[in-house]
């Protein structure tokens, strides 16, 4: 089962969701941290990272001795990633999308694809966890590919949990789509609410069955619970505004290691989402 956790906007608690309902779950787990501009689920899972890998996406080079200028390459690029300007063709790899039409369409063959860096993936284990992310490439602009990089690592036979990045814009959709169900995270304040109703109408797009974690439930309003009842939305679990946990947190502990209680707690969650996903 692969269960993506997702929220309209960022600390609301995705990760300390994600990551403890891994360490509950016990062996057999993947995390893949799909926030690969801001990965953090490695500071309370702390892997011992066993493999390194630069991933590449590939884009257009000119042999400028073979090209005719005619300027279909320009033409078939929705993103204007390629352009002839006089007698030259310039190439925007910043812009490319890696769909390949402007070497296919090039009559004289005069185009050809070099790999340019995305960012790295890092993999590895703790207490038989198994733990991938992305880390996006400073001044990249697009995280979409190394996300999906990310996602095929994950395995039919395991338990996958995806912590995935704030929004509901294209690297949240890349982290959620062919998931078997999404965990939305929350908070109950007026922000919380806000994106939290972009959020579902995303997963709605979607279709994928979904259920909702309010955390600092005790703080706030109960906005957040007349929307998830009119939206059909179960509320799964509610984690109170604790000081303990707020410590754990700051120490980079995950709350079923500080506080063992909740470790049923989270398992009590996956059985609620395995019922849901059935």
């Amino acid at each position: 089962m692969i269960i993506s956790i997702a929220s309209g906007k960022g600390g609301t608690g995705k990760t300390t969701v994600a990551t403890n309902l891994a360490a509950s779950m016990g062996p057999d787990v993947q995390v893949l941290d799909c926030d690969v501009e801001e990965p953090n689920a490695h500071l309370f899972l702390r892997p011992i990272i066993e493999e390194v890998q630069t991933i590449t996406t590939p884009v257009p080079e000119v042999d400028m001795d073979k090209c005719n200028l005619c300027g279909k390459c320009g033409e078939i690029c929705q993103f204007k990633a390629i352009v002839v300007i006089g007698d030259t063709v310039l190439p925007f790899h910043e812009l490319c999308h890696s769909c390949g039409g402007c070497m296919m369409v090039c009559p004289e063959k005069a185009i050809t694809e070099v790999g340019r860096e995305l960012g790295v993936i890092e993999r590895g284990r703790r207490n038989g966890i198994e733990f991938v992310h992305g880390r996006l490439r400073v001044g990249e602009a697009m995280s979409p590919p190394l996300i999906r990089k990310v996602r095929e690592y994950a395995r039919p036979d395991a338990l996958t949990i995806i912590d995935a990045p704030p929004g509901t814009s294209c690297p949240v959709i890349a982290s959620m789509k062919g998931a078997n169900f999404i965990l939305l995270v929350t908070e109950p304040t007026p922000f919380g609410l806000h994106d939290l109703k972009l959020a579902v109408g995303a997963v709605k797009i979607l279709g994928i069955p979904c259920g909702l974690v309010i955390n600092r439930s005790d703080i706030g309003n109960d906005e957040a619970w007349s929307y998830a009842r009119e939206q059909d939305v179960p509320v799964l679990m509610e984690i109170p505004f604790d000081r303990r946990i707020a410590e754990a947190y700051s120490r980079g502990e995950m709350i079923v290691e500080a506080m063992p209680e909740w470790k049923e707690k989270f398992r009590g969650l996956y059985d609620r989402i395995e019922k849901l996903a059935a």
